[in-house]
Formats: structure tokens, sequence, C-alpha cells
């Protein structure tokens, strides 16, 4: 037999065999790699790798580790704004916007290397057990905490806990060498995001609001009414430093100087059509005249509460351009205590500007560096730095021209007051000798300083005292070299800030904004606008539209009614646990 014809005859059982082969060693592959392949769908996928990591990884690996620190990355990529919450830290975040939480009832700072109780919160448990104002405690549970290097978030998480359970303090009081031991039960303590409310001048009320928090509201009634039963008819919100909070507290401050059927706020996100919110007529403060305070640190819910007061010329916008947060988060808590916020939605004021400024996906750090470029543009001391988008226009209800697309600029801009900062007091303020002078102060004074009634009394008081050059002698001791020509510069303002100060650590935040703020230019050009009448732009062109009906109508839109409901407490460098 030739050779092709053996060719012929062997081919079709080699092609044969080699198929057989084929088969057998691909189905011998598929068995040992069943249990590596993974089928997924683009949702699924960082499960699949995470199964496979598990199952076949080299070493031993932590998968909730590896999780926990997958899990913020992926947020990383996403706005600025959206973010992971682990859930060791889901109750201390919570707590700030709660209103409450449980704990001893006390304000503290750390006084060299022990915890000074500086006040004790009326009706708290602290009180009801017994300690003091500027009480040291030593020990907590039976631990000595006097003398070693903890910061302030350590020691609040110890002094706080459970509702109920107890906590066993040794306190040094007076120069007593002896130590006191009180066991504390744990209970709810009150944080408020009403700082204060007093008369500003007469007839005219000032409230300023730290934070948009589930008590807010509540706080702001009680406040207004407090105000309106002192005389007053006029008010100025203070909402500088304010980063926002919950959107339906600031909605409802709002409707409380709305005539009905105003636009008050609209949302809408990819999967959340557009929702109108109205002012329902049932505010007590419609006819009230209103100055609101913003600076660049005023964000989210406080925007909402200017932009809706702007944008329906129902009062004055005084101070810097606001921070620019525009987008709505909404908080969903996972099965093992962890939390995401989630930007859902934008969130638009009555004339339709959205005023998120500008950001890139996955690059925070441009956005958290905004600040400092508009502090270094110029921005915080001239309006003529700030340029805003002109394609951005928008029209109030009274035919004003305000911009969209980066923050609130004010009605009336006003630049940082710098008058009285020099090199000395800043050195004195940022290394904290300032502060740390008032509790010392404070503390050697306690008894004559705690005997006076008011506020009022030993302000008086303190004005008479010398402080000033006390103080520079302590500051020396500190380290900060005596600077004549820069104190004689900056003497009344150090002088203002150390009484405002030691005031407080007697009598709250109801002593403590008054002598604060009693120089505070931004709100002294609040008080002269409500004192000349003229807090409302474009008076002829509003009364016109005083029937509620110009509000933007692109959309669709939802209407519905408001709710009578809906922090940290800013204690400067205090904690409070």
């Amino acid at each position: 037999m030739d050779k092709n014809k053996r060719l012929t005859v062997w081919l079709p059982v080699i092609i044969a065999a080699s198929i057989a082969l084929g088969i057998f060693i691909g189905n011998h592959y598929l068995s040992i790699s069943q249990g590596k392949k993974r089928s997924y769908s683009s949702g699924n996928k960082i499960n699949a790798i995470l199964d496979i990591i598990d199952e076949q990884y080299v070493d031993t690996v932590s998968m909730s580790k590896l999780v926990e620190s997958t899990i913020p990355k992926i947020f990383s990529e996403l706005d600025p704004h959206s973010v992971y919450i682990p859930a060791e830290d889901a109750s201390v975040v919570n707590e700030e916007l709660e209103g409450s939480f449980s704990g001893i009832g006390v304000s503290f700072n750390m006084q060299t290397d022990t915890i000074l109780v500086i006040s004790v919160i009326s009706g708290g448990p602290a009180e009801k057990a017994g300690l003091l104002p500027f009480d040291r405690i030593i020990s907590i549970n039976d631990s000595i905490f006097s003398g070693k290097k903890k910061n302030q978030g350590e020691i609040m998480k110890t002094l706080r806990g459970a509702k109920n359970s107890t906590v066993k303090l040794g306190v040094q009081r007076g120069n007593s060498p002896e130590l006191l031991y009180f066991d504390v039960t744990r209970g709810d303590v009150p944080v408020n995001s009403v700082d204060v409310s007093f008369e500003a001048a007469k007839g005219i009320g000032y409230i300023k609001v730290s934070k948009f928090a589930r008590n807010t509201y509540n706080e702001f009634i009680t406040a207004i009414a407090k105000l309106k039963q002192a005389g007053c008819t006029s008010f100025v919100i203070d909402l500088r430093g304010n980063t926002g909070g919950y959107m339906d507290a600031a909605i409802n401050m709002i409707n409380e100087f709305m005539p009905e059927g105003r636009l008050i706020v609209y949302t809408e996100g990819k999967s959340f059509p557009r929702s109108d919110v109205y002012a329902n007529g049932t505010g007590t403060c419609k006819d009230a005249p209103i100055v609101v305070l913003t600076d660049e640190i005023s964000a989210s819910a406080s925007e909402i509460f200017s932009g809706a007061i702007q944008d329906n010329d129902r009062g004055t916008i005084i101070g810097r351009r606001t921070y620019g947060k525009g987008l709505v988060q909404t908080q969903m808590s996972l099965s093992d205590g962890s939390e995401m916020r989630l930007t859902i939605a934008r969130y638009y004021t009555p004339s339709g500007r959205c005023i998120q400024k500008k950001y890139e996906m996955g690059n925070t750090d441009a956005y958290d560096q905004d600040i400092y470029n508009r502090y270094m543009h110029g921005e915080f001391d001239s309006a003529d730095s700030i340029k805003m988008d002109d394609s951005l226009k928008y029209q109030t209800v009274g035919g004003r021209t305000v911009y969209g697309g980066g923050g609130i600029m004010p009605d009336i801009f006003i630049p940082r007051d710098t008058s009285g900062v020099t090199s000395y007091y800043s050195n004195v303020v940022n290394s904290g000798v300032l502060y740390l002078y008032a509790l010392e102060y404070s503390d050697r004074h306690r008894e004559k300083l705690g005997s006076f009634k008011t506020w009022e009394e030993l302000y008086n008081y303190l004005q008479q005292q010398p402080l000033l050059s006390d103080f520079v002698n302590f500051a020396a001791t500190k380290g900060i070299k005596r600077r004549p020509t820069l104190i004689n510069i900056s003497g009344k303002l150090i002088e203002n800030q150390l009484q405002a100060y030691i005031v407080r650590n007697f009598f709250d935040e109801a002593g403590f904004y008054p002598i604060f703020l009693k120089d505070d230019v931004t709100l002294l050009r609040a008080i002269k606008i409500l004192q000349e009448g003229k807090s409302v732009p474009n008076a002829e062109l509003l009364k016109q539209s005083a029937n509620g009906d110009l509000h933007s109508q692109a959309g669709p839109t939802k209407r519905y009614g408001l709710s009578k409901k809906r922090i940290f407490e800013d204690y400067l460098v205090r904690a409070i646990g």
C-alpha cells in the first residue's frame, strides 16, 4: 500500500482520536476549574472576587477588614458628599444630628493633663449625682485618667455609654487631696442646635443656629416665642458656620417666614422625580422683617434657607458667599450597624438654580481645596474677587438677578473683619493660650465669679479687672513673647474675647454670644438694615407678587404640606460627655 493510500485510511482515525482527546482534556480541566469560575453581573463582580480571595488566596485574609477597607475606596469614586460610615463610628456621627446622646451631662476640657469640668448640664445625670463646675475628674471606673495624654474624643467615648449604665468617677474638688467618688447613671443629654437667642437691639431678635438637627425646628420656635414675648418684631438669623443637616428642619424654619403657596425648594434626581415643597401658610412670622447672615462655611440646609429667602425676595442675605453644596443625601443602615450616606438628588432654589459648586467624580482633594483657593484669591476680603457664571443667571420673584453654580452670593457682601488681628493675636489664639487663660482665671476666682446672678453683672465686673496685662504675663510664661506694639493694636480684641470666654464658663452661651458679638460688623450691619426698614429688596415688586403665584413651574410637581417636626454643640474647644 503506497503512502497516499495509508494516509487516506488513517486520517479519519487520527481526526476522530484528536477530537476525542480534546473533549477529554476539556472536560478534565472543566471539572477542575468549575469551582473557580464565577458568572456575575456588573453588580456582583466584587462579591465574586472576594469569594475567590477567601477560598483560594495563598494566606489567610481577614475578609471583614478587606471589605471595610474596600468600601471607602468605592465611595471615593463618587461625589464628595457620598460617604460610608463604619459601624463603630455610626453612633457618634449620628449624635450630631439626633439632638441627644446618652452620657453624664458635663462639658469639659483638658487643663494640662486633667479633665476639668467646666459646666454641668441642668437636670442631667451629673448634676443629679452631685458634680459641680470646676471639679477635676481624676479617675473613671477606677482607671486613672489624670496625668495621661488623652484626647477629648477618647474621654467622650469613656464618659458616654448605654442609657441607664453606670460610670464611677473619682473627683478632686477644690484643693482637697481626698477624692470624692460618684456613681453616675448615664441618661439622655440634650445637644442644642440653636445656640442662643437674645435681643440684639430694641425690637430686633438674634438667633444663632449652628446645625439643622432633629430638634432644631422646635428649638427655633421656642426662641421666636421668647423673643416675641420680649417685644421683638424683626429677626436676624445667623447661619454662619452652619454646615447643614436635615433638610426638613430648614424647610420648617423657612415656612415660618413665607406666605402660603410660595415655593421653598425642589429636589430632583435620576431615580427621584421632581418634588416641590411650598409654604403652607401656617408660619408665625410671615410679615416679620428678616436678615440672614452667611459665610463660606454655611452649607447645604443653610443654603436652602438662604436661597428660599433670597429667591422669594423675603429678606436680605448679608455676609459672604456660601459653601456651595446642592446635593441631597439619604442615610441607609446596613445589617452590621454601618451606614452610608448616598447622594440621590440635587436640590434647587425657588428660582431654579442649583448652587452645587463644580466637582470631579473621585477627586475630593481638589474639591476640599476650594475654600482655601477662595481665601487665597481674596474672595473673603473683596466682592470684586468673586466671578459668577453669566450662563447661570436666574431671577427672583422681584426680578433681581441671582446666580447658580457655586453657593449663595449675599445681597450685601461683608468682608472678613481683620481689625485688631496681628501676629501676636494669631499666636495666642492658635496656641490655645487665650482660652487656657480664661479657664485658669475662672478656676482661680470661681467663688467670686460664681457669685454673680446675671452674666451682665459678671461682665461689668470683668471690665474693671486688669485682664489684658495679666494675660500678657501669663502668655509669656507659655512661650509667647511680649510684643507691646502688636498688643496695643490687638488689646481690645483680646480683652473682649477673654471676657466672653470667662463669662461663658459661668453662664454658657447666653452670656458668651452677646459679649463675643458686640463688635461684630456683620451683625451690626444687619441691625442697621432692620432699623432702617430696608430688609426687603425690591419691596414694590414684592408687594405685587404677594399672592404667592410667582414660583418656578418647570417640570412635573408634587405638592405636599409641612409637618411640625424636625449636633454637635459648638463649644469651640470644649467637649461634652
